[in-house]
């Protein structure tokens, strides 16, 4: 019962009265250090209040739980060492971690923890000792995997085409080889290990992934643009592209290009996924998935209609016609084609002066531009110029939940050799075998000074204020309009003259 009033406090909106609760609470329990400690009992979701604190997003009751687990070191002047214990916050040994919880929860006050001590500074030391270094070579060596597949494509084993032409727009000129005809020379065995090294790199992906998966859940896994989730779906997608090419090799199956076609742009475009380890590059990674999962996917529904009807309406115009002169409609497909590409402007509408269009075709393909162009392509902007101004307003909250997802994704996928865990064990301070994070901080006695004589000005404001309303209130029946006015001027006067006065007198004591 107690542990559950703890988790119900952690979600009151009164931040103040849940802590002095949440501290009463405590008070009456007999175990506080123990494994039965009310604290550390998980509700059935896996978490623990302190956990549940940042689900939520409850930087109030955070810093409070904060509070009460540091450990004064030393002070001396404005300079002090203060020890927080990281048991739950550190990653390295949990396995519902809390860095984890933050970026992939929905609620945005929640990567606000990401900037509180001692969050922000773990954070740092994990990202700037290990996730960063880590993070630039797994970069490079996936461009050099890449540039290996895509040698592979670019000289993958043809020969001359030895057949007939069936048609006369049939313009092919090699076809693929057989397996027993693809490794026979020298050249052939260099692609071959490049081939293998690219098999080998696509099993490795889906090891790495499919535990994830089965660990989160796939709903939260793809869903979540912190966590990257659109680049998982597309680097599964290329490994598995990457089989489907081997099989089809294997078993000299025609029709190999298909598969190694989408996997050469999933590929290469899964090198966006490394700009979050830049800031400058990182927000922009979120803003492309922003847009293409929203905007753009809106937008391609109403894009899909309007293609549909002018292209089935263009390919009954020159259903007729002979395609030697205008082949740009000369069947049903073609005709859907060339109207997406006039719906994103990337040729000019179709014509040849030397023979006579039909007349519908000027009708309909104006009516297509005024509401492709003009309409339909003004709105994208537009949406899109939204979604941008929305995202830019957080970048640098992006950035961070980007760079705290990354480290405890390395943190996960790294041997424990090379990434030991951080912090110091409490053992060396007789603190048990809690871990704690060591954090030196200098408070500045100036800012304190300011902070008071603002206080003060602003405290010697209001009591004088508060005495001249009870004046104006108590003689406001027997005065008359003059004499009020008269009054509240003298009022105003002795007020402003006499606040200031106590003000100065205070900074010149001070001084």
């Amino acid at each position: 019962i107690g542990n559950t009033v703890l988790h119900i406090l952690v979600l009151q909106p009164n931040k103040t009265f849940a802590c002095h609760m949440y501290s009463l609470i405590l008070s009456y329990d007999r175990s506080k250090e123990g494994p039965g400690s009310l604290e550390l009992i998980p509700n059935k979701e896996g978490l623990s209040p302190f956990k549940l604190a940042g689900v939520e997003g409850n930087t109030v009751m955070f810093q409070y739980l904060m509070q009460k687990r540091k450990q004064n070191l030393w002070s001396f002047g404005p300079l002090s060492t203060v020890l927080y214990d990281i048991t739950e916050i550190d990653s390295w040994a949990e396995d519902q971690s809390f860095l984890e919880l933050i970026v992939s929860t929905k609620k945005r006050e929640a990567r606000q923890i990401l900037d509180l001590t001692p969050v922000k500074e773990l954070v740092s030391l994990k990202w700037n000792m290990y996730g960063r270094p880590y993070f630039c070579f797994l970069a490079l060596f996936y461009i050099l995997y890449m540039v290996c597949f895509t040698m592979c494509c670019v000289y993958r084993p043809l020969k001359p085409r030895t057949g007939n032409r069936t048609s006369s727009r049939d313009n092919t000129l090699y076809v693929q080889k057989m397996l027993q005809e693809s490794y026979v020379a020298y050249e052939d065995e260099l692609r071959l290990v490049g081939e293998l090294i690219t098999v080998i790199g696509a099993v490795v992906i889906l090891v790495l992934e499919i535990p994830d998966i089965l660990r989160v859940g796939a709903a939260k896994y793809f869903g979540q643009t912190i966590l990257g989730g659109p680049f998982h779906i597309i680097v599964i997608t290329y490994a598995c592209m990457i089989l489907v090419t081997m099989v089809m090799r294997l078993t000299s199956t025609t029709g190999e290009v298909v598969p190694m076609s989408f996997a050469l742009v999933l590929g290469w475009c899964n090198v966006m996924y490394f700009a979050r380890g830049f800031q400058m590059l990182g927000p922009f990674t979120i803003m492309i998935q922003k847009m293409i999962f929203g905007d753009l996917m809106r937008f391609c529904w109403l894009m899909a209609v309007v293609i549909l009807g002018f292209a089935s309406a263009f390919y009954i115009i020159f259903q007729t016609e002979n395609p030697e002169n205008l082949g740009q409609f000369y069947n049903y497909p073609m005709s859907l084609f060339t109207t997406f590409e006039l719906f994103l402007t990337i040729i000019d509408g179709p014509a040849n002066y030397d023979v006579d269009l039909p007349f519908m075709y000027s009708v309909v393909y104006f009516a297509f531009a005024i509401i492709a162009t003009l309409l339909m392509l003004n709105l994208l902007i537009a949406m899109m110029g939204d979604t941008h101004w929305r995202v830019a307003h957080e970048q640098d909250e992006l950035w961070r939940a980007q760079v705290v997802a990354t480290t405890v994704m390395l943190e996960r996928k790294l041997p424990r050799c090379l990434w030991p865990r951080s912090g110091i064990c409490g053992r060396e301070f007789g603190l048990g075998d809690r871990w704690y994070l060591r954090i030196e901080d200098r408070i500045d006695p100036n800012k304190h000074k300011m902070m008071r004589y603002t206080e003060a000005f602003k405290a010697q404001d209001r009591e004088s204020y508060d005495k001249g309303s009870e004046k104006l209130e108590t003689s406001g029946d027997t005065l008359c309009k003059k004499e009020l006015s008269a009054l509240s001027l003298s009022l105003s006067r002795s007020t402003s003259r006499t606040s200031s006065h106590r003000g100065w007198e205070i900074l010149r004591r001070n001084t």
